[in-house]
């Protein structure tokens, strides 16, 4: 089984997806899609030129979070194989399903389109990672689901908290692991691989986002929808980490 694309989600209530919308267009580059769905809860980031990987979600029970689809050529393989390694069926839809995985993250196995180009480069900055955040208790589990599921390359972070899961070349998204201090809920948030945090802060600032705290190589930030997301010190054409950098913190 071999996942052929993914994208992210940024979750954020219903009544403010309009502010959703408009500030992800603006830091990404991107153009909204027409609403879909039932309640117009889908919209789509589209950049000129390459293929999508950013889309909005508006919920009715959650502040703010992410999520991500897998897609597959075969999506009841995918399904049956993240079943086999723990994962529940939360709504088969039959082309597609909502799954959660052992620690309670939400995902989703969708069928691939052919999508194959990923979207450019952005003002130094690029959407290009979900970090699951993980309770102490289930980090084991929940990291070995996610490796075992995708198959990606599994890299050692900087610090003992952290693991990357790699995609192959031209997948658009990573996954990164992180081991909560405390137990909670697992969730989990978007970040940014940036060259120069304090650059793609300030655009993100004069478009209505507000920093809730910063370190040497990251930055955590809320949104004008009311989601935090990070900017990481990292490459953002190759995703990579600079020496002594740190790729997130619990947002």
């Amino acid at each position: 089984m071999i996942i052929r694309w993914t994208y992210v989600f940024a979750d954020r209530p219903a009544a403010r997806l309009p502010e959703a919308g408009a500030f992800w267009t603006a830091v990404t580059g991107t153009r909204l899609s027409e609403p879909r769905g039932a309640q117009g809860e889908f919209m789509t980031l589209l950049p000129e030129g390459a293929d999508a990987c950013g889309k909005l979600q508006g919920v009715a029970d959650a502040d703010g979070g992410a999520h991500l689809d897998l897609c597959a050529e075969d999506v009841r393989e995918l399904v049956g194989t993240a079943r086999d390694l723990g994962a529940e069926v939360v709504a088969d839809h039959g082309a597609w399903a909502v799954l959660r995985s052992p620690a309670g993250q939400l995902f989703c196995a969708v069928p691939w389109h052919g999508e194959s180009v990923r979207p450019p480069v952005v003002a130094g900055s690029r959407l290009d990672q979900v970090c699951l955040d993980i309770p102490p208790s289930a980090y084991g589990t929940e990291s070995a689901f996610w490796a075992r599921l995708t198959g990606w390359e599994r890299r050692a972070g900087s610090r003992p908290e952290f693991v990357t899961l790699v995609p192959p070349a031209g997948l658009p998204v990573r996954i990164l692991l992180q081991r909560l201090d405390d137990e909670r809920p697992a969730s989990a948030h978007l970040d940014l691989a940036c060259a120069d945090i304090a650059a793609v802060r300030a655009r993100h600032e004069r478009q209505g986002a507000v920093l809730l705290r910063e370190g040497a190589h990251w930055a955590v930030m809320r949104d004008p929808a009311g989601g935090t997301y990070c900017l990481t010190g990292r490459d953002p054409e190759t995703g990579g980490l600079p020496a002594g950098g740190q790729r997130s913190v619990p947002a």
